[in-house]
Formats: structure tokens, sequence, C-alpha cells
């Protein structure tokens, strides 16, 4: 497959995803630019490992909840208070004065309004100039975006204190009301604005709007769809209404329906409903019916000096009257005048003069016919304007009509000229305005991307700060732990220490000793025990004391040593063993307690 074929294929795709967007999901993308719609798609695309178009398609009948995140991307509600500072003091300065001169009830629509920073911006403005229970009697405010999520927070109107940084300090304190963690727009005045979803391709505008606040939005749509939401604009503003604009939207070729008031500001006025049909109309020329001179002489010069090609035709319709320019143009000869005119070529070329005259004499009134292509005998063409005058005589009585043919061909191509230097000024204009709108475009998706790369960088930062913790911690930790470490080394020491004299005290002791804990474990048994009774201390040490196999009759001190064990009294006794060697001795056994429950 060609590269051309796989454009064509995505493109097919892409069309197709956004079919599936409008018929599931109710959104319309189709009007939006493409290439900053598919940027943004893409990048969704990529968050998701999907590479193509009609795969993503596929992710999203599989996983509905990643429509939010791909409206969220699409979307960009890139918004702030106060934003384009100087703008919005021209409106405070001159726009609210104007609204607010009369006492009649104000309406403002905040179109595309995200998160809700400009519809409670604006309020703040309104309520400034009227007080709050002006502002609450006369404005109501309709704040809207195609956005449900953007939406919701903005109803909340609860926002972050870096969201409120651009508030001067004043009015923060005057209209936001503080909690632990954030700024919320005092729950009084929010009466006065009615949120509610509105989608600027598809939806019918709102109507009877004195103040229309729709910032930094065309600029994401193509041509076609920026010329309906204007048309849909025009007709939501009264009369003498005010369209307010982002930065990059300037409605250069636009003219016909709205004209700026203040063009840095993107400050808009609607050009008032039919006034751009009526300036294309062209009024009509008004002709004074001449009457004929009475010097012959005098009447022939001025007839022929006229730089129009002109003929009188009197009223039983023969030529009279052919003047050097028409002479020279048609290739009337002498011989014709006093000719019928029906007779005669140029009669109805290069237009029907019949009709005109019988038209004229009839209305009593000059005719004329515009933008008459006539070709000349040598293949030049002409464009004449042919304007047919009824004549009166002395007494004020019909004496036929003049016919006069003006040149228009220069100004027809200066017409032409300037035409063309219009439409191509105008392709200019959009190019230039939508390179304008291309770069706003991709300064809010850098604002975006450098608001979520600052998130992510506060998420890191705090994350950092955790690590640190948890290290310092740890450090402590371990700081004890070599405490703890030291004191177990120095105890093990002397441990080794003690158990070493213990051993050194055992082996020097003539008698046989075991020492057991409570449980009757073995816990030491001396050189001399080995030698009566024949087992290694490694062999018996952990062992139970009464289940050893020697010649001592462990049995009997069963008894003995539970009377020790309760009463802490030694016991002695005389028993009859048998050494390992085999040799019969009579044992005497002394059972007496130890500190730690250990029986010797």
């Amino acid at each position: 497959m060609s590269s051309e074929e796989a454009g064509a294929g995505q493109d097919e795709a892409f069309e197709a995803l956004l079919h599936f967007l409008k018929q599931t999901r109710g959104f319309d993308f189709t009007g939006y630019k493409r290439s900053s719609l598919i940027r943004r798609v893409r990048r969704r695309m990529d968050a998701v490992g999907v590479f193509e178009f009609a795969a993503y398609t596929d992710f999203l009948q599989v996983h509905p909840e990643e429509f939010m995140h791909l409206f969220n991307t699409i979307l960009i509600n890139v918004t702030s208070f106060f934003r384009d500072a100087q703008a919005w003091d021209y409106v405070r300065e001159h726009i609210a004065p104007a609204l607010t001169e009369s006492d009649r009830p104000i309406r403002v629509w905040s179109a595309a309004c995200a998160s809700g920073e400009e519809a409670y911006t604006v309020a703040m403005v309104l309520a400034e100039r009227l007080g709050e229970s002006g502002f609450l009697e006369r404005v109501k405010i309709y704040a809207t975006d195609a956005d449900e999520e953007a939406l919701n927070q903005a109803r909340l109107g609860s926002y972050s204190p870096r969201d409120v940084e651009g508030v001067p300090e004043e009015l923060r304190e005057k209209y936001f009301q503080r909690t632990d963690h954030a700024f919320v727009f005092r729950k009084d005045l929010r009466r006065a604005i009615i949120f509610g979803r509105h989608d600027l391709v598809q939806d019918a505008p709102i109507s009877r709007i004195d103040l229309l606040i729709c910032r930094h939005t065309l600029m994401y749509f193509n041509a076609d769809a920026q010329a309906k939401i204007l048309t849909n604009l025009h007709y939501a503003l009264n009369p003498e209404g005010y369209l307010f604009l982002g930065r990059p939207e300037m409605l250069l070729t636009h003219t016909e329906l709205f004209q700026p008031l203040e063009l840095k500001k993107r400050i808009f006025r609607p050009v008032p409903r039919g006034h751009a049909r009526e300036r294309m109309d062209i009024p009509r020329r008004e002709f004074v019916p001449p009457l004929l001179p009475v010097g012959e002489d005098l009447r022939q010069a001025a007839f022929e000096a006229s730089r129009s090609a002109e003929i009188v035709v009197d009223n039983d319709g023969h030529l009279r009257l052919v003047n050097a320019h028409a002479r020279a143009w048609f290739g009337i000869p002498p011989s014709d005048v006093g000719r019928p005119l029906r007779d005669l070529e140029f009669s109805y070329r290069p237009v029907e003069l019949r009709s005109l005259i019988d038209r004229a004499v009839s209305e009593d009134r000059p005719v004329t016919a515009r933008d008459v292509l006539w070709v000349g005998p040598a293949g030049d063409q002409r464009h004449l304007d042919v304007d047919v005058i009824p004549l009166l005589d002395a007494h004020g009585e019909s004496a036929g009509v003049m016919v006069s043919f003006t040149d228009m061909t220069r100004y027809r191509r200066l017409q032409d000229e300037l035409q063309t230097s219009k439409r191509d000024l105008e392709t200019a204009y959009e190019e230039l305005q939508s390179t304008v709108e291309e770069l706003e475009t991709t300064n809010e998706e850098l604002h975006s991307t450098n608001e979520e790369l600052e998130t992510t960088n506060e998420e890191l930062q705090s994350t950092n700060e955790e690590l640190e913790t948890m290290n310092e911690e740890l450090q402590s930790t371990i700081e004890e732990m070599e405490t703890i470490n030291q004191e177990l080394e120095d105890r093990t020491t002397e441990l080794n220490q003690s158990n070493a004299s213990l051993e050194s005290i055992l082996a020097g002791i003539r008698l046989g000793v075991i020492v057991a804990d409570r449980d009757l474990r073995i816990l030491a048994w001396n050189r001399r025990a080995e030698d009566l009774w024949g087992l290694r201390e490694a062999e018996v040490r952990g062992e139970h004391l009464l289940n050893l196999d020697i010649g001592l009759p462990l049995e009997q001190l069963r008894k003995p040593i539970r009377t020790v064990l309760s009463h802490a009294e030694q016991q002695d006794l005389v028993l009859d063993a048998v050494t390992r060697r085999g040799k019969s001795i009579q044992c005497v056994v002394k059972c007496a307690p130890r500190s730690g429950a250990h029986l010797t």
C-alpha cells in the first residue's frame, strides 16, 4: 500500500471515529480544525497505547470510561479569572457603565465557559457597578459549555488558591468565602448565574443578549463552523449589544456581521440586521430630462464633444443624431442618419435598444442597462453602461430619446482588480488569523501541558519529600538499631564471659552438676557428670532431664524436683546408681533451686 493510500485510509478512519462520537455521545467535532483535533486525539491514543484510529474506536466501545478522558483532552479547558486584564479593564470602564445606565434587565451569555472563571469574573464586574442588590435584581448570566464535567466544576464555584491568584485581593475578600483548601464564590450571588450544556455548532443560540463573552473558542473551529457560530452569535445579540472575544480572534473576514468597537481588546458590535444587504444595493441615478438646446451650433458642438457614444432617436423611431464616438465605435455611416432604428444592426447589438426605448417612453423615466459586454470590429472587448433618457422639447412635450453608451471597461477592470485584491487580502487575513489561532491553540495546549507538568512536578516533589522523610526515619531507625546492636554485642560479651566463668567453676567442682530450667530442659552438664554417666554435654543440652537413659534412676527425682519448684526448698536423697563403667554406687543427690528457676 502506498503512503497516499495509507494516509487516505487514516483520514477515513478518523472521520469514522468522529461520526462514532457524534452518534454515541452527541459530541459533534466535525467543525473543529483537523490539525489540532488529530493532535489532541493522538495524544489520548498514545496514553492508552493505541496507534490506529479504527483500533481506538474499538477501544472506546470496550472501555466507555475512556470517553471522559478523551473529551477532557479535546476540550482544552484553559481559562482564568480576569484573563487579559487590559481587556477586562475596558469592559469594567466602558461596557459595564453602558449596560447599567438604564433600568432594564441585563442579560449576559458566557459561551464556552469551561470551569466558570469568566462567568464569575463578569459577575464581579457587574456587581461592583450595580451593588449586590441591584445585581441580583437586574442581571442574569447564562454560562454554557459542551463539557458536562467542566460545568459540574463551574457550578460548585470552588477554586484553589492558585486559581484565584488573578482576582484582585479586595474582590477576593468580598466575593469568595475561604475554606480549608479552597475559595468558594458566594452562594447568594451564584443564584444569578445559570449553568447549562450548550453546543455552539449544533444548538440554537440564547437570544436578547446584551453582552456575549466567547473567548479563545472560535480558534478551534474551521472556517465553515466559525461562520455558522458567528451567525448564531449575531442573532443572539441585541442591536446595541457587545461581543467580547479572545486575543487571537479578530473577525477580519466577517465585517458583514460585526464591526470592531475596540479591536485591540477584541470588543465588537453587531452590524444592524439588514444593514449589510442595504449596503449592497446601488442607488439608482435620477436623471433630469434635458431640454433640447436652442442654438444649433452650440448643440451640435456639445453633442460631438461628449466622451460617451450618443445617439438620438425621434418619436417615430428614426435615427436623428449620432456623435463621433458612436460613429467610431459602432461603425455608423452618415447615410444611416434618418433611417428607422429597427433596420440598423446596432439596434440589437450590443444590447436590445428597442425594448429599452419603449420602456423609457412608457414609464417616462431614464432606463439603464449595466455592464453590457460589447466586442468591437477589432476584437477588443468593452463593458458599457447604456442609459436611455427621454427628451422633452421647449413646450415639455416628448421629442424622442437619447441613448448614451458609457465605456466602463477601465472601471470594470479596476473593480475586478479591487475585488481580486480584496479576495487576496481576505485570504491573507484568513491565513493570518488561522496562523494566529493555530499559535494560540498551540499556546493553550502548551499551557495545558505545562499545568500538567507542574502538577506532575508537584506530585514528584511531594513524593521526593515523602522519600526524604522516610529516609530520615530509616536513618533514625538504623542509628537506633546500631545502638541496640552495640548493646547486644556488649551483653553477648558479658554473657560469654559469664559462661566462661561458669564453665570454669563447673569444671573445677569435683561433683557431678546438672543445671535445668523450669521445664527440666538441660542447660549445663559438667565434666564430672560426663565421667559418671557417659554422656557429653553436647548430647544432652536441651534434652528433658527425666528422659535421659543413664545409670541414675531419674524417675525417683520427679517428686523432689516438683517440691523444689513449688516451695523453693532444697531436697536431699540417696539413690542406688550405676556409673558408665558399670560400677554400682550410692549417689547423694541434692536438688536445689536457682535464680531463673533452674535446678542443680
